[in-house]
């Protein structure tokens, strides 16, 4: 298969409609093929994907315009081959903010505008087919998403056989906000997309930590540099100043800084609350802080006692005493 482009005529650009992507750092997070890998295999549950050859991902520029001329070139589209290699399975990315009600709507002409290209390119199986294609919406609204995943959803119901050409279409969506407390998919920041909505879902300072402390010892090799670079601008640029409105930060671009830089702020942020308990007076309210403070970070993080116990204030053996009673919900 050919990855040459056919040539184009010039583009009339326009701005993303408010609310409908990601922002770029975070986009760019899957411009890398570990974070299209973990997608695949820990939120794709379907056989198929085992029988990937997951090493040959490479990504495939998004250049088709729609007929009202927007510009499609920052889509996220990967191939890869399939295991005995007679074809290649294209997965195209929609990052979604706010709930589309007509999405499917969308995905279908985004995956034809797609098919269409690899006609032009004669980007074909062997076979002269169109190669299969995998549609993925990314959703990190804070609602859960409600639009349907399918577009016979959308059509309504024909008489006699007219429903026989009602297209299906359907799309994967991973909504984060639910995919972060369904048991069913991986809670190890192993995977590094399972991080990600972590972090996007986490709620209180001390769970970024413990998941970025996390990643940072699962990013610790040379071969990943890239991706470390594009996990410290998203977390810099973007995470902290939407968890945290009007911070002023200092001029960082190294991942083990911003890593440091974490930890000194949710030191300080900790140290803010103990600081307001002592002011109102309330030591029996200062010790129920600490406590939920490191109940929270033996449930939702890998840390062990010492670490929890620099964090809170708390000692080593109340640590433990705290990790061996049963967790109220």
């Amino acid at each position: 298969m050919t990855r040459s482009r056919h040539p184009r005529g010039p583009r009339q650009r326009r701005a993303p409609a408010a609310g409908r992507h990601h922002d770029h750092s975070y986009k760019q997070l899957f411009s890398h093929a570990e974070m299209v890998r973990d997608l695949l295999t820990g939120f794709v549950r379907e056989d198929w994907v085992q029988a990937l050859d997951l090493a040959s991902l490479e990504t495939v520029k998004g250049s088709y315009v729609t007929d009202d001329y927007r510009d499609r070139e920052d889509d996220i589209i990967w191939r890869v081959r399939w295991a005995d290699g007679w074809c290649y399975v294209y997965i195209l990315i929609e990052f979604q903010s706010t709930v589309d009600p007509f999405m499917a709507v969308r995905i279908a002409c985004y995956v034809s505008l797609l098919y269409q290209d690899l006609i032009a390119q004669k980007a074909l199986t062997a076979a002269g087919t169109l190669p299969p294609v995998l549609p993925v919406v990314l959703y990190n609204g804070e609602s859960r998403w409600t639009a349907p995943t399918q577009l016979s959803v959308l059509i309504d119901a024909a008489p006699g056989g007219l429903a026989h050409y009602r297209p299906h279409w359907p799309y994967l969506l991973l909504d984060e906000g639910a995919i972060v407390g369904d048991a069913a998919y991986p809670a190890e920041v192993r995977n590094l997309v399972a991080a990600l909505f972590q972090l996007e879902k986490a709620r209180d300072e001390p769970t970024w930590l413990a998941v970025y402390a996390r990643l940072v010892a699962l990013l610790d090799s040379g071969a990943l540099d890239s991706l470390k670079r594009a996990f410290g601008r998203w977390i810099y640029r973007s995470f902290i100043r939407k968890k945290r409105p009007g911070i002023r930060l200092p001029d960082i671009n190294d991942f083990q800084e911003v890593h440091i830089m974490l930890q000194q702020r949710v030191e300080q942020w900790n140290a803010e609350i103990l600081e307001r308990g002592r002011k109102e007076g309330h030591q029996e309210g200062l010790a129920e802080a600490r406590s939920e403070m490191a109940a929270a970070l033996i449930e939702r993080s890998g840390l062990d006692d010492a670490a929890i116990a620099d964090l809170t204030g708390l000692s080593r053996e109340a640590i433990r005493a705290l990790r061996t009673t049963p967790t109220e919900h």
